[in-house]
């Protein structure tokens, strides 16, 4: 493992444990030349999976550009880290094993909505306003006013 301090390849791992949810090893390393301490890690993939845009373009599947989009969201609210990292297994967990190895941005965005309104209304409004494109308060009012009445889409 590469030392991200001074880029040595030599690192030792001085500490293995699973994380909470048992679905990743937490591995605490200290590099020989530089002496940096970092944690990496390690979780099971079970395919390689590839993103079709709307575009049309693939690319291939990122956990963290999954994470990173969430954790923007709940940015400032109080929702419990861990809660963040269930949701965030479960959608992986249900995409490995759909079966399929192309999956659509649109599938990922509408699995991501569904967590964060289990998980937080604003965190939920805030992705959904990247999501589906908001331009203008009117189309904050109409969401906010179908969530209020239960007729999401």
């Amino acid at each position: 493992m590469r030392c991200p301090f001074c880029h040595g390849e030599e690192t030792q791992v001085k500490d293995s444990r699973p994380t909470e949810d048992n679905t990743a090893i937490r591995r605490r390393r200290v590099c020989t030349g530089c002496g940096g301490r970092f944690t990496t890690f390690e979780r099971v993939q079970l395919r390689e999976l590839t993103v079709v845009k709307k575009n049309g373009q693939r690319i291939p599947f990122e956990r963290d550009k999954l994470e990173r989009s969430v954790m923007i969201a709940t940015r400032k609210r109080p929702v419990d880290q861990e809660k963040v990292d269930r949701m965030i297994n479960g959608i992986v967990r249900q995409l490995e094993s759909s079966g399929e190895q192309e999956i659509p941005s649109d599938k990922i965005g509408e699995l991501v909505m569904e967590g964060l309104e289990n998980l937080d209304s604003v965190a939920y409004v805030r992705f959904a306003s990247v999501y589906r494109d908001f331009r203008e308060a009117k189309d904050f009012e109409k969401f906010i006013g179908e969530l209020s009445s239960g007729v999401t889409s």
